[in-house]
């Protein structure tokens, strides 16, 4: 990590080369910051969707307005003595219209509209059986239907792995794109400085010695773009909306807690990076060149 200040003469410290360097680190360690909090806040917002639905169902009501109240009480009957139902009960009017209230807004009158009665139920750990539980309804409360939520928590665990591996090719691109760009560089470098590399090996100088010059010189570059490209991105992240508890997707996209560390990760992972990309191409265009 010292290196050597002879052979670190043998690569231009400033240009645009030096600059292209450090921009492309810091650009893409700053897209990585923020592919990995969308990764991280989609899964978590998946995962507190799925969990809101768990262990809980509902049962929907829809019959003429003089059967209502006695279809649901004979529902409320059936489920006080289902096994598996911890709770259950009848949503009042009022809760019914907050619910309504993102579709119609808040002056919805509910006394003119065919809503049916919901029943909501809480399961106790062992669950029930919703198969077993629909035929009694369909016995005993023809127009009572059952939703147990299945349908929506497997689309929503669906869609935290899928998010978390949509962000995980995002910064497997991110980390290409920038090998490629590190790679034509260091080509650059090395194309430039033809003649020097050509009297170093006349002088005895090895390949692997010249090499390393390269190496350290484009990985201290890629490693100071990283630190500075993840800092503003995390900066970025930091100053976004915090999480509402009616709010969208992008309210509390970022890191919680323990999460602010993987950030952290990115600066070293692009020195390798980096360093894999340089080495390559610099034995690579020494080879060319003898």
């Amino acid at each position: 990590m010292a290196g050597d200040r002879q052979a670190d003469r043998v690569v231009p410290p400033t240009g645009i080369i030096a600059r292209l360097t450090g921009f492309t680190a810091a650009a893409m360690a700053f897209l990585g910051v923020f592919a990995l909090a969308l990764s991280l806040a989609s899964g978590r917002l998946a995962e507190r969707w799925s969990s809101a639905l768990a262990n809980s169902a509902t049962i929907r009501i829809s019959s003429p307005a003089g059967q209502m109240e006695t279809q649901t009480r004979a529902v409320l009957r059936i489920l006080k003595t289902t096994p598996g139902v911890a709770s259950a009960r009848a949503l009042t009017r009022e809760e019914e219209r907050k619910l309504l209230t993102p579709w119609f807004g808040p002056g919805l009158s509910l006394d003119n509209l065919p809503i049916p009665q919901l029943i909501d139920i809480r399961e106790t750990g062992a669950g029930f059986d919703a198969e077993g539980l629909r035929q009694r309804l369909a016995a005993e409360a023809p127009g009572a239907l059952l939703d147990d939520h299945s349908r929506w928590r497997r689309p929503l665990a669906l869609a935290a792995d899928r998010l978390r591996l949509l962000g995980l090719i995002s910064i497997l691109l991110l980390a290409g794109a920038m090998a490629a760009m590190i790679t034509l560089a260091a080509n650059a470098a090395l194309a430039a400085n033809a003649q020097v590399i050509r009297v170093l090996r006349l002088v005895g100088a090895r390949d692997s010695y010249i090499a390393r010059a390269f190496v350290r010189r484009f990985t201290a570059r890629t490693l100071g773009g990283a630190v500075a490209g993840t800092g503003l991105g995390m900066l970025a992240v930091a100053l976004m909306p915090a999480a509402q508890p009616d709010g969208g997707f992008l309210t509390g996209l970022g890191f919680a807690g323990i999460r602010w560390l993987w950030p952290l990760a990115i600066p070293p992972l692009t020195a390798l990076v980096a360093f894999a990309a340089t080495r390559f191409a610099a034995f690579r265009t020494l080879k060319g060149l003898s």
